[in-house]
């Protein structure tokens, strides 16, 4: 997993939870990493798995919400510098629908060891679409979040059904309704 995640996920936790939770994190976790980590770098993900359970045991949020909230915040910190990506498409379906074959593609370029997730985007109807997520680390919700960021970024109300198409939730179908 790249470090720009795991960067950008303490910047959250400092501004959500305060520094101290920051520090009582990495000591509460077995990191191979120590905690360190560079927005170029490549980390285990079993590192955000730790990082993201013991906040939830310590913040009594459940992991699910801290995923989605992490993935929005993600989207408008870290993503928004890609603002090319979002200027391209002209709502949220197209910028959903050009994910893996625009998106993917450029980031490759610049991270090419990156294990990037897969999806495939199915337009039903022009209020209607199915996107299909493929990941090996399983963060569903942490996609979700990301597709509820996208929707903001467009100005646009949708509603989000999930079907777990794997039960261990490697592949999911989200169901995007635009209200």
């Amino acid at each position: 997993m790249k470090g720009v995640v795991f960067v950008g996920f303490f910047e959250l936790v400092e501004k959500e939870f305060g520094y101290e939770m920051v520090d009582k994190l990495i000591e509460a976790c077995n990191l191979s990493s120590d905690g360190v980590y560079t927005t170029i770098g490549t980390y285990e993900h079993s590192e955000m798995v730790q990082l993201v359970t013991k906040l939830s045991e310590f913040s009594n949020v459940p992991v699910p919400t801290l995923l989605k909230t992490y993935a929005r915040y993600f989207g408008k910190a870290h993503l928004r510098k890609y603002e090319p990506f979002y200027e391209a498409a002209e709502d949220t379906f197209a910028f959903l629908e050009s994910i893996d074959g625009h998106i993917h593609v450029e980031v490759k370029k610049l991270y090419p060891d990156a294990e990037l997730p897969k999806f495939d985007a199915y337009r039903i109807s022009d209020n209607k679409l199915e996107l299909i997520y493929k990941s090996k680390r399983k963060m569903g919700d942490f996609a979700e979040g990301l597709i509820e960021d996208t929707a903001s970024y467009y100005n646009e109300e949708i509603k989000i059904t999930r079907t777990l198409l794997e039960e261990d939730g490697s592949e999911i179908k989200f169901t995007i309704e635009k209200a």
